[in-house]
């Protein structure tokens, strides 16, 4: 009599493990789970990545309109300098301008040495720096023409995606610093005369 008790209580257990075994239900919502961080991990991923790359389009295009709104006259004023920067700001929209930082300046290429020498510069932003009177600079060899003027503009951003993690895997969004520079030839005369620059020769 206890041997069949035994008996059957087994028959019973085996029963339940059997039927748990085939019971489906549920799965579905564990998967889920176990899931949902990946999914979300990879969404803003995504969306950070995709504005990074609108933002560094937007720092390549905003370098190339500076250079091309000031060599387009034969002599420029503080005022068309400012709006210049101003209009830099402007085509950042709809992302933040404080982080830019803006540059433009003319180079004159030494007939002799080839050396890009700054003539004067003008900066925008917290932390921009304007380059110094005959301060020289790194200008691309097919510019490099015996005494010819450019203008260069240069940019710099940084950008900070909103969700992410640093490479220590705190919590803290680290920051990508973008950066542009664009070279054009004066259009209406041979150099860009600026009179309220500091005279440089």
């Amino acid at each position: 009599m206890k041997m069949a008790g035994i008996s059957k209580q087994w028959s019973r257990l085996r029963e339940q493990v059997q039927s748990l075994a085939v019971d489906t239900r549920g799965v579905a919502a564990i998967e889920f789970l176990m899931l949902m961080p990946l999914m979300l991990m990879i969404c803003f991923g995504t969306i950070q990545v995709s504005t990074g790359v609108a933002v560094d389009r937007k720092v390549s295009l905003t370098v190339r309109t500076l250079s091309d709104l000031i060599s387009q006259n034969a002599t420029i004023t503080d005022t068309q300098i400012a709006n210049a920067f101003a209009t830099g700001k402007a085509m950042m929209s709809p992302y933040p301008n404080a982080p830019l930082k803006s540059t433009i300046s003319q180079v004159y290429i030494e007939p002799v040495t080839l050396l890009a020498k700054v003539k004067w510069s003008k900066a925008s932003g917290t932390g921009a720096t304007l380059h110094t009177c005959n301060e020289v600079v790194t200008v691309p060899t097919a510019l490099q023409v015996s005494g010819t003027y450019l203008i260069m503009s240069e940019i710099t951003y940084d950008f900070t995606p909103i969700a992410g993690h640093d490479i220590k895997l705190s919590f803290a969004s680290p920051t990508f610093h973008l950066s542009d520079k664009m070279y054009t030839r004066p259009r209406q005369s041979l150099n860009v005369s600026y009179p309220s620059a500091t005279a440089c020769t």
